[in-house]
């Protein structure tokens, strides 16, 4: 794609052998997200650079989505306390090739339009209309930078082009008793939209069934020239909320030919896997389900990459296996790299990089951000702990709710949330477990009791 070319609606499919010029597919991903049902772990950050998994951000999974789908041109519109999400850009997302035009860059708002911030999804595309002009596309595909999930987007394409659409959206069929979280979508028989509904009440279910309605994932194509019109008509209307589900699809439905693809997914699992872990308690049970044997998201697929930016750190390490100590040990867990486990037990739990665990603590069912050290004796159940956090020693964090709630942010479901403005509950640490420790450290072994 060259600067200055005008935007083009030339089909990329040839139907001799049905090939695609990815060449000419522009992505735009929408990462403003302030995500205020994270807070506080979007206190400091946007909410697709909340880590999740161990090394990643939220963010990583779409983007690897991108690179494993072949699409490298790549704009990411960026709003809400995006330093540490451009940060991360940066370092860890520097994978395509500048010689060959491509590109993954930041968006930052840059009011070409106006004197206002994003006022909804549609508007920060439209904002951005002039470097998406710039790069003159034929198609667009429009993406969230907050969910977790595993698609190839390549695919959704040819759907698009295969039904010459001028728009396509990406749906998952979800219960009906679940549709009202969800953009519902109707469909005749031929997978055209024929009407949406944005989190209705009584959502219709799919034709044919009873229980199970289409859910729009965020996830859109466009013909280039199509989307601008859009854009522009809706920027012309102030009653807009200006949002691609609200808006942007409802009009477009009744005047142009608008499709929808059933989300194929490459998690490969019996169940699709798409999270929107919008909640502190969505996102710690999205987080506890990858310490099962079998979790439902899988990160070890070498068939679906998933990229990160990994910082330079010696392999995770437990420690302190003599009598008298209790062995470093972590089971049903994920340990990143540079994590030091020292004669602690960590169960169920995901430590991000470069977390320290120090002697004589139970860790259970816990997420440690980067960084995090956690004092000795100290005992988490249940608990999130933000990035850099120093847990003291003898601290109590998940046993007592009605204490944690005078201390920390508690989820509905009962999650503890502790920030470094946090201080922790301190509980008494018995005879027993001083005397163990005051004889671990000279090397020696308790008395037996």
């Amino acid at each position: 794609m060259q600067p200055g070319r005008v935007l083009s609606s030339e089909p990329l499919l040839r139907h001799s052998d049905h090939h695609m010029d990815l060449d000419d597919i522009l992505v735009i991903l929408l990462a403003g997200g302030a995500g205020e049902r994270l807070y506080p772990l979007t206190k400091e950050r946007a909410k697709p650079a909340v880590y999740f998994g161990g090394p990643y951000r939220i963010i990583d999974f779409a983007l690897s989505n991108c690179i494993n789908s072949g699409l490298r041109h790549i704009f990411i519109a960026t709003q809400y306390k995006s330093l540490s999400l451009n940060r991360h850009i940066r370092m860890g997302w520097n994978v395509v090739s500048e010689e060959l035009g491509e590109f993954i860059e930041i968006l930052p708002p840059q009011k070409r339009v106006g004197e206002h911030w994003y006022l909804g999804t549609a508007d920060a595309v439209f904002q951005n209309l002039y470097s998406i002009s710039r790069e003159a596309p034929s198609h667009v595909i429009v993406l969230s930078g907050d969910h977790v999930y595993k698609m190839d987007y390549s695919k959704m394409l040819r759907f698009h082009l295969e039904n010459n659409a001028d728009a396509t959206l990406a749906a998952l069929e979800v219960p009906i008793a679940d549709g009202r979280r969800f953009g519902i979508v109707n469909i005749d028989d031929h997978d055209r939209v024929v009407g949406f509904q944005e989190k209705p009440e009584r959502p219709a279910p799919i034709p044919g069934q009873t229980d199970v309605a289409l859910g729009s994932m965020g996830i859109y194509i466009f013909r280039a020239d199509v989307l601008v019109r859009a854009l522009e008509e809706d920027a012309s209307r102030p009653e807009s909320q200006h949002d691609f589900g609200r808006d942007i699809i409802p009009s477009l439905i009744q005047r142009a030919p608008v499709y929808c693809y059933r989300f194929y997914d490459e998690n490969k699992k019996a169940a699709k896997y798409w999270r929107d872990i919008g909640t502190l308690d969505a996102y710690f049970e999205a987080s506890m389900d990858l310490c099962h044997v079998n979790p439902e998201f899988n990160l070890y697929d070498p068939e679906w990459p998933l990229r990160t930016y990994q910082p330079q750190s010696p392999p995770a390490k437990f420690v302190f296996a003599e009598e008298g100590r209790r062995c470093g040990q972590a089971i049903d867990s994920v340990i990143a790299g540079g994590c030091i486990v020292s004669g602690s037990r960590v169960m169920g739990s995901i430590l991000c990089p470069n977390v320290r665990v120090h002697s004589f603590c139970d860790i259970q069912q816990t997420i440690l951000m980067p960084g995090v050290h956690v004092g000795r004796h100290a005992r988490l159940r249940r608990t999130i702990v933000d990035r850099d956090v120093v847990i003291p020693r003898g601290a109590v964090v998940g046993y007592n709710l009605e204490e944690d709630r005078r201390r920390h942010t508690v989820s509905e479901g009962g999650v503890v949330v502790v920030t470094a403005e946090d201080e922790p509950l301190i509980g008494p640490i018995s005879e027993e477990a001083l005397l163990a420790e005051a004889f671990a450290d000279r090397g020696g072994n308790p008395p037996l009791t």
